[in-house]
């Protein structure tokens, strides 16, 4: 393609317009943000949930840890909603959210150890399959980063 029809935007043998590189990497590239920040947005509402369902009742989800042998059933459920709480609030507004996901991503599977692969009990396996989904997830966010729309790009 010569100056000229490169400069004019129509392809040497159709005549064609076509779309710059710059063009075509702007929309790919705002495309991706927009996927990363729905994806951000869908990771984070179930732990967001969870986060503030333990923190809420504290004495129901400690008898619960409690009778799968966690120790200090009380400090765990508070600890384990904090994490999934902020944890999942970092991850919705795009805030330190390589960190907050490799924290989740983490957690997930420790939870999915500790709590999910005695298949006797009914979901079990459905569990450990939504687990490493989520996992998978969060190590897309680590690669990734939040994206666009993100406190993390906003801060550069």
């Amino acid at each position: 393609m010569n100056d000229r029809n490169r400069l004019s935007g129509r392809h040497r043998q159709s005549g064609v317009p076509t779309m710059s590189n710059t063009a075509a990497a702007s929309g790919t590239a705002s495309n991706s943000s927009l996927a990363i920040l729905v994806g951000r947005v869908l990771l984070s509402i179930l732990f967001i949930l969870a986060g503030y369902s333990k923190l809420t009742d504290i004495a129901g989800t400690a008898g619960w840890f409690g009778s799968i042998g966690l120790p200090m059933p009380t400090v765990t459920t508070v600890v384990v909603g904090l994490v999934e709480l902020l944890g999942g609030l970092a991850v919705l507004i795009g805030f330190q959210t390589r960190i907050a996901a490799i924290v989740l991503a983490l957690f997930t599977l420790g939870a999915t150890a500790v709590a999910h692969l005695d298949f006797s009990q009914a979901g079990n396996a459905l569990m450990l399959q939504k687990n490493l989904g989520l996992t998978g997830g969060f190590l897309l966010l680590v690669a990734l980063g939040a994206g666009a729309y993100s406190i993390d790009a906003k801060r550069g």
